[in-house]
């Protein structure tokens, strides 16, 4: 099956037309790694298999990812992705231990916004890990 694997897709309902397209998460390391591909550089292609829910702030669609990567950018574990709601573009990134297991949320506690999401899989026990900005950076 070709790439991409896993999307994020926005849909203009009224027109019934996709606005943007994007593919979530990184190549899996059994594509990145087959000998087969070995010295092509391979774009991110998403994820196989079912992402559970993504978050939409006024401007940011945020998800995790479903499944463990071991990239040059990051250790054995998967990214938890904030998108540009307008155009998809990425807007930021951090790593998680392990896949995102439960659909991530958000709250308010001092005027400071907190995105929580829960993490688990493989040898990794579950756990909820809150994410906030530094202070002083726009909330979204």
């Amino acid at each position: 099956m070709k790439p991409p694997y896993g999307t994020i897709t926005a849909i203009n309902l009224d027109q019934g037309e996709i606005v943007w397209q994007i593919a979530h998460g990184e190549t899996p390391d059994l594509i990145r790694n087959h000998a087969a591909l070995k010295g092509l550089n391979i774009p991110r292609t998403g994820q196989i298999g079912y992402n559970v829910g993504t978050l939409i702030t006024k401007t940011l669609v945020i998800a995790g990812e479903g499944q463990i990567t071991t990239t040059k950018e990051h250790p054995r574990g998967a990214m938890l992705r904030a998108y540009d709601k307008n155009n998809g573009k990425e807007a930021g990134a951090v790593y998680m231990p392990a896949p995102q297991s439960g659909s991530p949320m958000t709250y308010m506690l001092n005027g400071k916004q907190y995105i929580v999401v829960a993490v688990s899989g493989g040898n990794y026990s579950g756990e909820y890990i809150a994410y906030t900005l530094p202070s002083g950076e726009g909330q979204q």
